[in-house]
């Protein structure tokens, strides 16, 4: 199990992100409304050393579709470690849906208490 944090109102997970020989470790929103696998800012992208692979359509949260570039990493979490499909944006790191389905992970997030957790 993995706990995250609550800041204000907003759950937050810690992630393990790596491409080559760098490492990073982030706090990613915990975004049950993004489908994808992890967003990371293009400051962190360019840390990592991810390239380009493509361009993805993504609609955001004021319904507007934009265009958004796309990388390969390797995330770690719980000495496990998965292949993801990165999205490089000007936001905050989001932790999307995908991301708990390739780890085999289920979300308790409970509001009333502020706790978040991640079990297998």
């Amino acid at each position: 199990m993995i706990s995250g944090l609550f800041l204000e109102d907003t759950p937050f997970m810690q992630v393990f992100v790596a491409w080559g020989q760098a490492v990073q470790a982030t706090y990613a929103v915990l975004d049950t409304g993004f489908s994808g696998d992890l967003q990371v800012t293009p400051q962190m992208a360019e840390e990592l050393g991810l390239e380009v692979i493509g361009v993805t359509e993504v609609k955001i949260a004021s319904g507007e579709v934009v265009q958004v570039p796309v990388a390969l990493a390797m995330a770690s979490m719980e000495r496990e470690i998965q292949t993801i499909e990165v999205l490089i944006a000007e936001s905050m790191p989001l932790m999307g849906i995908s991301f708990l389905t390739k780890f085999s992970y289920k979300a308790l997030v409970d509001c009333k208490h502020r706790t978040v957790t991640l079990e297998k």
